[in-house]
């Protein structure tokens, strides 16, 4: 679908911090964990500290036993293992928690609702920059998701810039603006994608409309989507939505 949009596609080898050859019920126990937000987070701190981390050290929002239960999980998933006392280490390397959050939205798309998924792909259009997170096809639909694993707080203007850049040119039907966090996109992030919207078209006025909580349709075709209360289960509610916008009128 992309080729046929006179792109040249090329899917990039994601930095995970575990084999991409995991064996399925390996792969399942962490798809199953990453559902959690905790987890999520605990997972993103523990990626920042290579030299190794203990349990409470990975990330301040989880601590106690809940902080030692995932990283035993980390341990019997054989993505981590311990190095003395009370501390672990990753046993692969990664350099964010982008590429992780891409593979666990990509995996339950297919798992869930039978999307044909792909990551990481370079497209190499002239004069936009960056790469597609995860590209899903279904009902001859093309379905762009763009994943933010930081705070909407490090949110830039030039990522959203950047981010329609990519929208102008790869045309999907129906794009995501996923923002893994907890907290509101109406205080922040709702208004940057309005105001880069009304930037390039200025003639047209943009009213967003809230689908659920904070899930909202900014155009028919582009929503913004948070983690809260169930970041896969907002991605659905999304995708059904604009499913729905873009389907024939009833009879």
């Amino acid at each position: 679908m992309l080729l046929r949009r006179g792109l040249r596609p090329r899917a990039t080898r994601p930095e995970l911090p575990f084999p991409r050859d995991l064996r399925e019920t390996t792969a399942s126990r962490l798809a199953e964990l990453l559902g959690r937000y905790a987890f999520r987070l605990f997972l993103r701190g523990a990626i920042l500290k290579p030299e190794g981390f203990a349990a409470h050290e990975a990330t301040r929002y989880v601590q106690g036993d809940l902080a030692h239960a995932f990283a035993d999980a980390l341990v019997g998933l054989g993505i981590a293992e311990p190095v003395g006392d009370d501390r672990y280490r990753l046993l692969s390397s990664a350099t964010s928690f982008g590429p992780t959050l891409e593979w666990y939205v990509a995996r339950e798309l297919a798992r869930r609702l039978y999307f044909d998924v792909v990551t990481g792909v370079k497209f190499r259009a002239s004069g936009v920059g960056g790469d597609l997170d995860v590209i899903a096809a279904a009902e001859g639909k093309l379905v762009y998701l763009e994943l933010k694993s930081s705070p909407p707080k490090h949110l830039s203007d030039a990522e959203v810039r950047a981010f329609f850049d990519r929208l102008g040119v790869v045309r999907p039907d129906l794009t995501l603006f996923v923002m893994d966090t907890a907290l509101r996109l109406s205080d922040k992030v709702l208004p940057m994608l309005v105001a880069e919207l009304e930037r390039r078209w200025p003639d047209v006025s943009v009213l967003p409309r809230r689908v659920w909580r904070e899930l909202w349709a900014v155009t028919p075709r582009v929503y913004a989507v948070n983690s809260h209360p169930d970041l896969m289960g907002n991605i659905g509610r999304a995708i059904a939505d604009g499913l729905a916008t873009l389907a024939p009128a009833a009879p």
